[in-house]
C-alpha cells in the first residue's frame, strides 16, 4: 500500500515547484508581508502597530534576536517579523467555544499551519482526562494556579518538575522562572538554546571564556572579510542582509559556506533605501557549496595554510593571550588535503580562492548558525572556528570575531537570566544571598534528557514557558510519547500549536499577553527587556490592548504559581514583582554582574551593552586564563552506499516552528511542505524522479526505522550526497539518542537516509 503524510498535514496539497532559480531577496518580502498584515489585522491595526516594531519607543519584535542599530529605518522589520507580529496582533480569537466544537482528537489531526492560524487563546483551559478526554474547558485562574501546586507539591522530590523555556520569554519572567525553580528544588531549566545554540556555547565557553559572540553590529559594518557559514539569512535573519550590504558598500568581501545556495546572499535588493529598490546588490564574492558537515576539515586546513604561510600568523597575539597553541599546530600540520576534499566536497582551487580572501584580511568575523552547532562533532567544529580566528588576532579587534547569530528574540538573554540546567556556582551563590534560599547544586536535565526523563516515568510535571516542545524536539514519535506520560502538562501560550494537542493526564493552557500586548499592572504601564544577539539589552512596549481581558502577563503567571505552589512560607515577594517588574530588574542588578543600575540604564533609548571581557579588554576568562587553542581530530560523516545525508531546515514561510504559510518563495516552492531537495545527479543514481513520491527512512546505531512519508522529490542545486526538507515534519527522523558530543544538542543537520519510492500521488 502506497504511503501516505499523516492526516490534516497541510502539504497533502502537492506542492507546486518552479525552477529554482530565484528573483532577488529583498522587495517582494515588502508586499508579502503587508498582504499578510492585513488578513490578520487589517489596514489601521497593521499600520499602528509595524510602526512601532524595533523602535526605541516601540515593542521588540517576537521574531528572531538581530541587533537594531542606533538609526532606526520607518519600517524595521522583516517579512517574518512582520508576520509573527500580524499573527500576534491578529483579530481572530480562540474562545471556549471554539474548544467545545474542537476535540482533541481533532486537534490532534490538524497542521501546524492550521493550528496558529485559529487566532489568540483568550481564557485559561483545562483538559482532564479522568473527566472528558477529548475535551478543554474553561477554568478560573485561581482554578488553573491551584492544579500546578496540587500536582508539584505532590511529586516524590522536586526533579520530578520540568520548566521549559522559549527564546521570546522576557528577561523578567525568566528571572522569575528560574528563581521559583530553585527555591522549589531543581535545575530542571532545558529551554531552546539546548537544541541550538548550545554548542556554542558549550566551544565558546571553553576557548575564549564566555558563550556569546564577541562582535557589535558596528564590526560588521567595519570588517575586512565576513564569513557566513552554516546560516541562510534571506529566510531566518532577513534584517542581517542590510548589515552585510552596508559592510559591502565599505570594502568588505564575503565568503559564504553552505551546502544550499541561498536567494539573499546571492542577490540582495534593500527594500529601505531607492538605489537599493532599483539596482540590489551581489553579497556573496565566493560561495563555497560545502557538504553537510564539512565545515571542521575546512577550517582545520585553512589553519593550516595559515601556520605554513610567512608572516600570517599574529604572533604577538598568540603570545601573550593564547593558551595550547603548540598542541593546535601539530594538529593543524597533519590536515591533508585529499581528506579535505572528501570531507568538504570542494575544489581545490576553492579553498585556495578563500585563504586569499583570509590573507588580505585585517579584520575577519566569523558568523554561524544551525549549519554548524547540529551535528556530533559541533563542538570541535566551532572550536576549530575560533582557532581560525585566533591565528591571526581576529577577537579582541574592532571589526573581528566569533558572531553566532541566535534564533529567537531573547534566547540570549534568558540564559544570561539564569535559565540553564548546569548554573555555575558563583550565580547560585549570589541568588541564594539575594533571596534567602538554598538553590541545588546537582544539575538538572536539558531537553533531551527531559524528554528521556518523561519517557522513563522520573519526570511526571511539564511547565513550558512559550514554545512549541513536541514540535521543535528530535524523534517526534518517542517525544509525543514520552509527554503523554506526564501527569500535568502546562503550556503558557499566546496561540494554538501542536504541543496543545499532545498532553498528559491532565493539561493547562495558560493564555498570556504577548509583545504587541499594553501591560498594566496596578495601573502603571510595564516594560519588558530583552538581549540581543550581540548582547544590548533593551526595553520593550507593547502598544495594543490584550487581546482578551482574561489575560495575564508572563511575570504575573510565574508569580502567580510561585506563590500558590510555595505558599506562605515563601518570603521571596512574588506579589510585589508582579505589581511592578521594576521590582524584578533591581533584584537581577543585584544577582547578576553587568546589570548594575538596570532600570536607570534600560531607561535609555537604545538599552546598554552588557559587558564581554574578550571583546571589551581582550581578557579571556577561562581556566586557563588565556583564549585556547584546541586540537580535535577531524570528523564528518561517512555515507552508506545508496543514502544521501539530510538537513532539516526552515522554508521562507515559517519562523521556528510557526508555519506563516505553504510557499518558500525563495526556492521556487509553492502550496506545500512534504518535499525533499535531492541534487540531479544523486536523485538519478537512485532512480528518483523529480515529482515523484518517496517515503524518508533514518538509519542509525539503534538500528530503528524512522519515516517521514510521502515525500515529493524535487530536484534541486544541492551538494552532491546531500539532500534538504522542511522541519517539523521530518523531526520524526532524528533519532534522541543521536546528539552532538558535549553540547547534547540534537543533531538535525546531518541524518542518514534512504528513500523508498511509493506509488502515492495527488489527486486534488
Amino acid at each position: 500500500m502506497a504511503s501516505k503524510p499523516p492526516a490534516g498535514d497541510p502539504a497533502q496539497d502537492s506542492p507546486r515547484v518552479t525552477a529554482p532559480k530565484h528573483a532577488a531577496a529583498g522587495i517582494p518580502a515588502v508586499a508579502h508581508s503587508l498582504l499578510i498584515s492585513h488578513q490578520q489585522m487589517g489596514v489601521r491595526r497593521t499600520a499602528r502597530t509595524l510602526l512601532k516594531v524595533n523602535q526605541k519607543n516601540g515593542f521588540d519584535c517576537p521574531g528572531c534576536a538581530w541587533p537594531e542599530g542606533d538609526h532606526r529605518h520607518t519600517a524595521e522589520f522583516c517579512e517574518n517579523g512582520a508576520k509573527a507580529v500580524a499573527e500576534e496582533a491578529t483579530v481572530r480569537r480562540v474562545t471556549p467555544e471554539f474548544f467545545s466544537a474542537h476535540p482533541l482528537s481533532d486537534l490532534a489531526g490538524r497542521s501546524g499551519y492550521w493550528l496558529g492560524q485559529q487566532g489568540r487563546i483568550t481564557q485559561p483551559m483545562l483538559l482532564d482526562t479522568a473527566e472528558d478526554p477529548e475535551h478543554y474547558r474553561p477554568v478560573s485562574w485561581e482554578q488553573a494556579f491551584a492544579v500546578i501546586a496540587e500536582e508539584l507539591t505532590a511529586l516524590g522530590s522536586p526533579d520530578e518538575a520540568l520548566f521549559y523555556t522559549s527564546g521570546r520569554t522576557s528577561n523578567e519572567a525568566a528571572f522569575l522562572l528560574q528563581l521559583f525553580a530553585r527555591e522549589f528544588g531543581t535545575n530542571n531549566l532545558p529551554d531552546c538554546s539546548n537544541m541550538c545554540h548550545e554548542s556554542s556555547g558549550s566551544a565558546l565557553v571553553e576557548t575564549i571564556g564566555i558563550g556569546k559572540g564577541s562582535v557589535s553590529l558596528e564590526d560588521l559594518h567595519q570588517a575586512d572579510l565576513i564569513i557566513v557559514a552554516g546560516q541562510n539569512p534571506g529566510t531566518n535573519h532577513p534584517r542581517m542582509l542590510s548589515a552585510l550590504e552596508k559592510a559591502k558598500s565599505a570594502g568588505a568581501r564575503i565568503i559564504s559556506v553552505n551546502p544550499l545556495p541561498e536567494a539573499g546572499l546571492e542577490r540582495f535588493k534593500n527594500p529601505q533605501t531607492p538605489l537599493g529598490m532599483v539596482k540590489g546588490a551581489a553579497l556573496t564574492d565566493l560561495f563555497l557549496q560545502i557538504r553537510i558537515g564539512g565545515d571542521q576539515a575546512l577550517f582545520r586546513l585553512l589553519n593550516k595554510l595559515i601556520l605554513r604561510t610567512p608572516g600570517a600568523v599574529d604572533e604577538a597575539f598568540v603570545r601573550e593571550h593564547t593558551h595550547g597553541y603548540e598542541e593546535f599546530t601539530a594538529a593543524a600540520d597533519a590536515a591533508d588535503w585529499d581528506e579535505t576534499l572528501t570531507a568538504t566536497g570542494l575544489e581545490r582551487a576553492e579553498i585556495e580562492e578563500a585563504l586569499a580572501l583570509v590573507l588580505a584580511s585585517r579584520r575577519t568575523i566569523v558568523c554561524w548558525a544551525m549549519g554548524l552547532t547540529q551535528h556530533k562533532h559541533s563542538v570541535p567544529t566551532i572550536r576549530e572556528v575560533v582557532n581560525f580566528l585566533l591565528l591571526r588576532g581576529n577577537i579582541g579587534r574592532p571589526g573581528a570575531g566569533v558572531c553566532p547569530v541566535r534564533g529567537h528574540s531573547n534566547v540570549q538573554g534568558d540564559r544570561t537570566m539564569g535559565i540553564f540546567e548546569r548554573p555555575d556556582d558563583s550565580f547560585l551563590d549570589a541568588l541564594d544571598r539575594e533571596f534567602a534560599i538554598t538553590s541545588p547544586r546537582h544539575h538538572g536535565y536539558d531537553v533531551v534528557r527531559s524528554i528521556e526523563a518523561l519517557r522513563d516515568g522520573k519526570a511526571k510535571v511539564f511547565f513550558a514557558m512559550g514554545g512549541n516542545f513536541v514540535a521543535a524536539t528530535p524523534d517526534t514519535d518517542v517525544t509525543e510519547a514520552a509527554i503523554r506520560r506526564a501527569r500535568l502538562t502546562v503550556h503558557v501560550s499566546t496561540k494554538l500549536n501542536r504541543s496543545h494537542a499532545v498532553t498528559g493526564a491532565r493539561a493547562l493552557i495558560l493564555p498570556t499577553l504577548g509583545r504587541t500586548d499594553k501591560d498594566v499592572q496596578a495601573g502603571v504601564r510595564q516594560i519588558v527587556t530583552v538581549e540581543d544577539s550581540m548582547g544590548m539589552v533593551h526595553a520593550s512596549r507593547g502598544n495594543l490592548p490584550p487581546a482578551s481581558p482574561h489575560l495575564l502577563s508572563e511575570p504575573a503567571i510565574v508569580a502567580r504559581m510561585a506563590r500558590a505552589a510555595l505558599g506562605p512560607g515563601s518570603i521571596t515577594p512574588w506579589e510585589d514583582f508582579e505589581k511592578d517588574y521594576g521590582n524584578i530588574r533591581d533584584r537581577i542588578a543585584r544577582v547578576i554582574p553587568g546589570f548594575e543600575d538596570f532600570n536607570e540604564r534600560v531607561a535609555r533609548p537604545g538599552g546598554f551593552a552588557l559587558p564581554h571581557a574578550p571583546r571589551d579588554e581582550r581578557r579571556f576568562p577561562t581556566a586557563t586564563g588565556k583564549a585556547n587553542f584546541t586540537a580535535a581530530p577531524v570528523e564528518y560523516p561517512k555515507l552508506p552506499e545508496g543514502r544521501l545525508l539530510l538537513q532539516t531546515l526552515r522554508s521562507h514561510d515559517q519562523y521556528n516552528t510557526t508555519i506563516y504559510g505553504l510557499d518558500d518563495r525563495y526556492r521556487g516552492i509553492k502550496g506545500g511542505r512534504r518535499i525533499v531537495l535531492v541534487n540531479p545527479e544523486d536523485a538519478a543514481a537512485l532512480g528518483l524522479e523529480d515529482g515523484s513520491f518517496t517515503d524518508l527512512v533514518s538509519e542509525w546505531k539503534d538500528g530503528v526505522d524512522r519515516r517521514a512519508p510521502g515525500f515529493r522529490v524535487v530536484h534541486y542545486p544541492t551538494a552532491r550526497g546531500c539532500a534538504a526538507a522542511y522541519y517539523p515534519e521530518t523531526n520524526v527522523l532524528v533519532p534522541l539518542g543521536a546528539t552532538a558530543d558535549t553540547s547534547n544538542t540534537p543533531a538535525s543537520k546531518s541524518v542518514v537516509v534512504r528513500f523508498e519510492v511509493t506509488d502515492f500521488e495527488r489527486t486534488d
